[in-house]
């Protein structure tokens, strides 16, 4: 085999590989233990440029809730890739600003593929025929509402990008950049953000709040079940405030649905 040939034999098997890699990537604990190890002094946006173009090209989504500190992801990615698949779940349950500032944000940053997801419409004849499920069973109604439509939207992907920070809860404060779950890879590009970092990005970029934030909601869910936080108290505090609750059951920890008692 001449030189040139046996070149152009290395470069097809590592192109191969290349296509292998891109079509199954790793998402093994042990990888993602490795890129934690890898990124660990790396910037939000950093993180994020590394998951939408190298690790999950093609094969991630953001998952943002349109809430308190959403516009800050959103316009992160949005300079990375307008294009990147945005799930948002509307419960039915949302507060109408909810749903006009995921348009506002939509329209300002320019993003071109947000997928709204919404229950299933015969689950929840049978489930909650009246609307009131979230009264007697927190659980169940975040189950149908939410849990089920966002399952069903992000099967097509293998990685999901989250907007959690680690100062927001006991659980939250011990994840990393890179996370695994049962089900995917969760990205958190601003898990080691702090509200001060994420203060000064809102004010740099002169980005659009929510304007449910102005009323003293630093945290914002589903309207019944979404209360105003007073000074001094958990960001998340107004989140089913008085359960023994601070999750909806989306976000997942040894592949368990994150619950902790206040």
């Amino acid at each position: 085999m001449t030189m040139q040939a046996e070149k152009s034999v290395n470069a097809k098997n590592q192109d191969e590989e290349t296509l292998r890699f891109q079509s199954s990537p790793d998402i093994s604990l042990e990888r993602v233990e490795e890129l934690n190890e890898i990124h660990r002094f790396a910037s939000p946006q950093d993180v994020l440029r590394v998951a939408i173009h190298e690790l999950y090209n093609g094969k991630i989504a953001l998952v943002s809730s349109f809430g308190a500190e959403s516009a800050i992801l959103l316009h992160m990615a949005s300079e990375i890739d307008p294009n990147i698949p945005v799930i948002f779940v509307d419960t039915g349950k949302l507060f109408p600003e909810t749903i006009a500032y995921r348009d506002q944000l939509a329209q300002r940053f320019g993003l071109t593929n947000i997928q709204t997801v919404t229950p299933d419409d015969s689950l929840i004849h049978l489930k909650d025929p009246n609307g009131n499920l979230w009264e007697t069973d927190t659980d169940g109604c975040c189950h149908i509402r939410k849990v089920l439509p966002f399952d069903q939207a992000l099967a097509p992907f293998i990685a999901e990008i989250s907007g959690r920070k680690r100062f927001q809860n006991d659980i939250r404060s011990q994840l990393g950049f890179f996370e695994k779950t049962e089900r995917s890879i969760k990205v958190n590009p601003l898990i080691n953000w702090t509200p001060t970092e994420l203060a000064d990005y809102i004010i740099q970029h002169d980005l659009p709040r929510h304007p449910l934030v102005a009323k003293g909601y630093p945290s914002i869910g589903c309207a019944p079940c979404t209360s105003p936080v007073a000074e001094g108290e958990d960001p998340r505090a107004g989140r089913w405030r008085g359960a023994d609750k601070t999750e909806c059951g989306i976000h997942f920890v040894d592949g368990k649905p994150v619950r902790i008692a206040r």
